[in-house]
């Protein structure tokens, strides 16, 4: 059966075209006849405001009645009354995901969530494959370009090549450069010299005593803005909102990575409390695409992905509630993951507020991923009783069960969503590595279908709007939410236009959604897509200083993400290649609940391929040589 029951007069105006006031009955999600799917591009229509536009656009979105008009418009427009109001969905509300029980993962190791972080980082180190320090260690004058992973640092600080010290001071003088670039490059938002010597410092002197903690030890990263990080303030890309909630202490995450000896640089730009793909932050200035000055990178980890894309910081932690992790990676050519919704403890964050966002590590390579995914999983004690999550596993990818663990995989591909990409290239260059590693590797593959597309796009607008006003409209109060940059004002706009019943029925759909995907992940074990439908947008000039909307861009670049947002599956993006232009290209694996060993096995077999060479991003610095 089609998905709207067609027996009825009770059909939505913009399908059948009858009178307003009518209403569509959806059928019980298991009477769905799948193969009377259309595939629907989903995405929003606005106009694309930058400058002096947006601001006076806000203005008049923020009057009583005028801005009431214009709202419904944009509702009207793009169906989201229709679909929210005039919909009757039979199923019941899923205010947060609900897994089914799952399989174990084959040729794993299990990690003890309530365990030490560095006997978890110890176990990752154990997983990953051969080290060869001489290959490593090559002139890369002579060879591509490759970027220095976590374990050719901890190799140069035991071999005592360098120290995290030296290291230390390479990375401020780094950063004291970029800050007089011009154009700008703010990748930091908080950046404390002396706090990064002095733990540089402490895990010198740990090396020097022959005591290191763990193969974290004395690696450098940068946290987001909206992940608490002593001693910076968390602003989450805003002017103000370290003044209504003051840091105390350590995000659990970072607490996990500070007792494995990780160096924290500071905290990473990021579009403004998250609510952004591109990574533009007129507060603090907009981070640039290392591979591409004059284009985004992403967001909303924009500083993070930057600032591991350009060589400076081994990893970074972002924070993903639309994407916000994948989207950066993909587009400066890194790898980038989100857990299974509840894997990682949300607290001590900006964003820990409500259903989709989950923080996760950013890094250039899987294995960093893979080791700092180690050190700070592990679920919080709400969600251990709510979710029931299966034991956290890395992939055993020493082991020699690897290959045919491979082959085992089963993949699933809707290609009508697959190549619904901007640029052509993108579905191409996704493609032909997936075809390889069918070739190489004997994974199957089957085509699968995802319907109501569109229904997933609101209810995920729905569910994160909800969710962000529920947590921030208390701190936007006596004046700072003008303080706003003026693409999160239409954002918040939006958000209040939304009622109670709009997320009810959001939650209706997400139910039907998690029911179609399960059904998916009965057949398959793996949804592959493109990261991105495009490659990193140009950054208009009038944008810089008063923002930029731009719902197609955003469209665009959320069109492959927000499933696993919205359904808490885990995801990665792992870069596979570069357009006409240079620009970086990502392909993203979904896994099932709580496979994220699986995922992560794939993107490593994708990386080893290395089907196209990597390519310096034109904004690089060579860290660990300079101190060598």
């Amino acid at each position: 059966m089609p998905l709207f029951d067609s027996r009825t007069e009770r059909t939505f105006i913009f399908l059948s075209g009858l009178k307003m006031g009518k209403s569509r009955v959806m059928l019980p999600v298991t009477e769905v006849d799948l193969a009377e799917v259309k595939y629907e591009s989903a995405g929003f229509q606005a106009p694309h405001l930058t400058g002096t536009t947006l601001k006076l656009f806000v203005r008049l979105i923020e009057m009583p009645v005028i801005g009431h008009l214009i709202i419904w418009h944009m509702k009207k427009q793009n169906r989201i009354d229709q679909i929210l109001n005039k919909s009757v969905v039979p199923e019941t509300p899923m205010y947060k995901p609900e897994f089914p029980p799952q399989e174990p993962e084959p040729s794993v190791i299990a990690l003890e969530e309530d365990g030490k972080p560095e006997d978890r980082v110890g176990l990752g180190f154990k997983c990953l494959k051969h080290y060869d320090a001489a290959s490593c260690w090559v002139d890369q004058t002579n060879t591509s370009f490759r970027y220095w992973t976590i374990r050719d640092y901890a190799y140069a600080y035991r071999s005592k090549f360098t120290t995290p010290s030296m290291v230390a001071e390479r990375i401020i003088s780094v950063m004291e450069e970029i800050a007089n670039n011009m154009p700008p490059m703010p990748m930091l938002i908080s950046f404390d010299p002396e706090d990064v010597r002095k733990q540089a410092a402490a895990s010198t002197q740990r090396f020097e005593e022959g005591n290191p903690i763990s193969i974290l030890d004395g690696i450098f990263m940068t946290i987001k803005d909206d992940i608490d990080c002593l001693p910076h303030p968390s602003k989450g890309g805003t002017t103000w909102y370290h003044e209504v909630r003051p840091v105390k202490k350590d995000a659990v995450s970072v607490s996990k990575l500070r007792s494995c000896g990780v160096v924290f640089v500071g905290k990473g730009n990021m579009h403004e409390l998250g609510l952004g793909t591109t990574g533009n932050n007129s507060n603090h200035g907009t981070v640039r695409n290392p591979h591409a000055p004059e284009r985004y990178t992403g967001g909303s980890s924009s500083g993070p992905a930057a600032i591991v894309a350009a060589g400076i910081c081994s990893a970074a932690l972002g924070t993903d509630a639309g994407g916000s992790v994948r989207i950066p990676a993909s587009l400066c050519g890194v790898v980038g993951l989100k857990t299974t919704y509840g894997r990682t403890d949300m607290t001590g964050s900006i964003l820990d507020v409500g259903t989709v966002e989950i923080i996760g590590p950013i890094a250039s390579n899987v294995e960093d991923v893979i080791l700092v995914y180690s050190a700070i999983l592990g679920s919080s004690p709400a969600n251990r009783i709510s979710l029931k999550p299966s034991p956290p596993c890395l992939p055993d990818l020493s082991s020699s069960e690897n290959i045919d663990v491979l082959a085992s995989i089963k993949l699933g591909k809707y290609t009508k969503w697959f190549n619904d990409v901007f640029s052509s290239e993108i579905s191409e260059k996704c493609d032909r590595v997936l075809k390889v590693l069918i070739e190489k590797y004997g994974c199957k593959t089957s085509e699968v279908v995802v319907p109501e597309m569109k229904e997933m796009l609101i209810a995920h607008m729905v569910s994160t709007g909800s969710e962000y006003l529920g947590s921030h409209i208390p701190h936007c109060k006596d004046g700072n939410g003008v303080k706003l940059n003026y693409d999160s004002r239409t954002n918040m706009a939006i958000f209040q236009s939304l009622t109670a019943s709009d997320y009810v029925v959001a939650q209706r759909m997400r139910r039907r959604l998690m029911y179609y995907y399960t059904e998916i992940f009965n057949k398959v074990d793996v949804i592959v897509t493109p990261t991105t439908g495009m490659t990193a947008p140009v950054i208009p000039p009038d944008a810089l200083k008063f923002g930029e909307s731009d719902l197609k861009v955003t469209g665009n670049l959320m069109r492959y993400v927000i499933s696993a947002n919205l359904l808490g599956f885990p995801a990665i993006s792992v870069p596979v290649g570069y357009d006409k232009q240079g620009l970086p290209i990502g392909l993203q694996f979904i896994g099932r609940p709580w496979a994220e060993a699986t995922i992560l096995r794939l993107a490593a077999a994708v990386e080893e391929l290395n089907l196209e060479p990597k390519k310096k991003p034109k904004i690089f610095y060579d860290i660990l040589k300079k101190t060598s």
